[in-house]
């Protein structure tokens, strides 16, 4: 087997933080190479220098067994080097073939273009990775699985061997999973080398040959998949035991702080949702993709009113038709998106975790500076978030800690209702546990959490109730005691036999 990459003892620091401390890789050709960490841990960093993205402080890049001395983006494609993200980089105005087209094709501003042979090629190229759609479509039309296909398309066109895959299931259907791990199959089976990043550790046994952890900016073990099992993962990741990814506490329940009777909303296609959290309440929210989950919460918190039915807290309706109103009614939501909608990445961690606080920071319209630096502090040691200051950018963080500072900003309201949308997507296990025992803890001190999540492990482990939504509506809920998978998922597509509940009736049972 051809060595493709070889990356021997890499150093990088940002502003006096050491990214990478000696870190290093490999990869042959016809292998998949799964490189795994917590947030922070250096895996971006590593894939930017691969890429040539950014430089190396120290260390040694071979492409093809070619040492790099000045890398560039330039310089990586024309080595073969190709990174697919979880969000594609495409451009949406423009059809498939164009592209495609932008990864091979080199004209010169006064040559004609034979937009016969791109469109010949772009077909070709999709149908090496199994892509069964018109090259002639926007790529933005495009669902999310298919321009991750465009992306792969456009790497083979430029005879890239070493494929760079950052979350690529991150936003998959199980389906659609499968279907990728099959291109990726394809693409080994052809003798290119693909470097597979990815949170979902049960994955890797699916499609990785090897893996290799990062921790704190350092490679500790590298280790065939078939040799190390997820416990095992989890502990070189994290560099401890983690006694539990779910710790989840019984607390004794409060009152109903939140109840929806009837809710609906025509234009957020919710209908006749009944529900109701107490205090200290977790009550997970699960379903397929589309059943509704993302669109309830809008509804909620008044980012899309409701038209029909009440919102009661603490027993009595409130009327929400804003965000504004939900805040100031004690609800606070953490929305699905981090990087669109949960955090401003250019703005500094401070302000990010003071945002939805303004009005008790400010007098007569002036910030209180030192009130800002207070708060930010607090939460940042209570929350671990790992940064060189409070004024660092937000996008300066690893993802995890960007949900952290996220979260941070609604703890900081003293919400009396939490809801929590998907809330620890895209972050690793070590974040992960620590998100679920603030959960846990938040429940303790009497918050209503409610939480919505697709990971049916997360909705097992960390619910007291579960509530699943299918075509807008709520279609059961289950004591966490009584549910399995295999009946949550049932429910979820329509094939369970349990009838909706009473939603007040089945409360603390």
């Amino acid at each position: 087997m051809t060595k493709l990459l070889t990356a021997t003892d890499i150093t990088k620091s940002y502003s006096g933080v050491q990214a990478l401390r000696g870190a290093s890789f490999d990869l042959v050709s016809g292998e998949v190479h799964a490189l795994v960490g917590e947030n922070g841990a250096g895996k971006s960093t590593l894939v930017k220098i691969i890429t040539g993205a950014v430089d190396a402080d120290g260390g040694e890049i071979k492409l093809n067994g070619e040492p790099i001395t000045h890398n560039s983006p330039r310089l990586a494609r024309s080595r073969g080097v190709a990174a697919i993200y979880q969000q594609p980089a495409l451009f949406p105005d423009l059809t498939v073939t164009e592209n495609i087209a932008l990864g091979f094709d080199r004209t010169s501003p006064w040559s004609r273009i034979d937009w016969k042979r791109r469109r010949r090629r772009a077909a070709e190229l999709l149908s090496r990775v199994g892509a069964g759609f018109d090259s002639e479509a926007l790529a933005g039309s495009l669902s999310m699985p298919r321009q991750q296909l465009v992306e792969i398309a456009r790497a083979l066109g430029a005879d890239a061997n070493i494929l760079i895959m950052d979350e690529p299931t991150a936003s998959l259907s199980q389906e659609e999973t499968q279907a990728l791990f099959e291109v990726i199959r394809g693409l080994r089976a052809r003798g290119a080398g693909v470097v597979y990043i990815s949170h979902r550790l049960e994955e890797l046994t699916a499609i990785a040959d090897r893996v290799t952890v990062l921790r704190d900016g350092r490679s500790v073990a590298t280790r065939g998949v078939s040799e190390i099992n997820e416990r095992d993962l989890i502990s070189l990741m994290v560099g401890r035991e983690l006694s539990t990814v779910f710790p989840k506490k019984e607390v004794e329940f409060g009152e109903v702080v939140l109840e929806l009777r009837d809710l609906g909303c025509s234009g957020a296609a919710v209908r006749s949702v009944n529900l109701s959290v107490r205090a200290g309440e977790i009550v997970g929210l699960t379903g397929l993709v589309g059943a509704g989950r993302t669109e309830l919460a809008t509804t909620v918190f008044g980012l899309t009113p409701p038209d029909s039915g009440e919102i009661l807290l603490r027993g009595k309706p409130v009327r929400i038709t804003s965000p504004i109103d939900a805040i100031a009614q004690g609800l606070a939501y953490l929305p699905e998106d981090r990087r669109r909608h949960g955090v401003i990445l250019d703005m500094p961690l401070s302000a990010n975790i003071t945002l939805a606080s303004l009005d008790r920071l400010s007098r007569s319209g002036v910030l209180d500076s030192r009130k800002e630096r207070e708060i930010a502090s607090e939460y940042t040691a209570r929350l671990g978030i790992k940064t060189p200051a409070i004024f660092a950018p937000v996008s300066t963080l690893s993802g995890g800690n960007q949900q952290k500072a996220a979260l941070s900003r609604w703890l900081a309201t003293k919400p009396s209702v939490l809801i929590l949308d998907e809330p620890t997507q895209g972050v690793d296990v070590g974040a992960k546990s620590e998100i679920h025992a603030l959960m846990s803890e938040l429940a303790g001190r009497g918050a209503a959490v409610l939480m919505i999540s697709s990971d049916l492990p997360e909705i097992l482990g960390m619910s007291d109730r579960i509530a699943v939504m299918r075509g807008g509506t709520i279609v059961a809920t289950v004591q966490r005691r009584d549910a399995s998978q295999e009946e949550i998922l049932s429910l979820a597509i329509g094939r369970g036999a349990r009838e909706p509940q009473s939603e007040l009736g089945d409360i603390g049972a």
